[in-house]
């Protein structure tokens, strides 16, 4: 297959992403856009890493996997104190966490 095809998926995956995360309100929808947003650049760096022939664009794929882990860890633990505290997921209700 060629390389714009791929391209053109993770661009439309990178679209859906980013109108999740600046439409939604749910903290844990955000979270899972963001991770769209990270598999498309994953898409991106693995269909030019094909196309050139080289490993460097796979070592970059499994850094971006080890971030994605991150944030989604540390994410859902901001999800959990959030809801712990206010009983919703809302991230409008995130600015208004006083202790």
């Amino acid at each position: 297959m060629r390389v714009e095809f791929f391209l053109l998926v993770a661009a439309l995956l990178f679209t859906i992403g980013c109108v999740g995360v600046l439409v939604r309100r749910n903290a844990i929808v955000i979270l899972m856009c963001i991770e769209l947003m990270l598999n498309a650049v994953n898409l991106t760096f693995a269909a030019f890493a094909h196309e050139s022939q080289s490993m460097a664009g796979h070592v970059f794929v499994f850094f971006v996997m080890t971030v994605a882990a991150a944030e989604a860890a540390v994410g859902l633990a901001i999800v959990i104190a959030l809801f712990r505290r206010r009983r919703t997921t809302d991230v409008d209700d995130a600015s208004l966490m006083r202790w």
